[in-house]
């Protein structure tokens, strides 16, 4: 596996960084915004938003004091396929879907 798969592996891997990601689904936030949300401390945040980053899995645009982010969604379906291809080669990852675990 490469270090760009772990990674990604590593940045979804957290239930904080999950949330700040549905958060950042087609739309852009700054992280006060973000905080307001999720009810965490600012630098928490700010770090969980470093590990997305780090990962390709956010994207930040500067404005004045602001900064920004938004879900990299085409890096998302990258590295998805990239873990199908490594675990799941012999699936169709296009007709692949991830359901939600039921709660049975």
């Amino acid at each position: 596996m490469t270090e760009e798969t772990v990674t990604f592996a590593r940045a979804l891997a957290d239930d904080t960084r999950q949330r700040i990601m549905v958060l950042l689904c087609c739309r852009e936030l700054c992280v006060s915004e973000i905080v307001a949300q999720v009810d965490i401390a600012q630098p928490t945040v700010s770090h969980h938003l470093q590990i997305l980053k780090t990962a390709g899995l956010v994207d930040a645009r500067r404005q004045g004091k602001q900064v920004y982010y938004t879900l990299n969604q085409e890096r998302i379906a990258v590295c998805c396929g990239r873990v199908c291809a490594r675990f799941a080669p012999e699936v169709d990852a296009s007709l692949v879907m991830c359901a939600e675990p039921s709660s049975d």
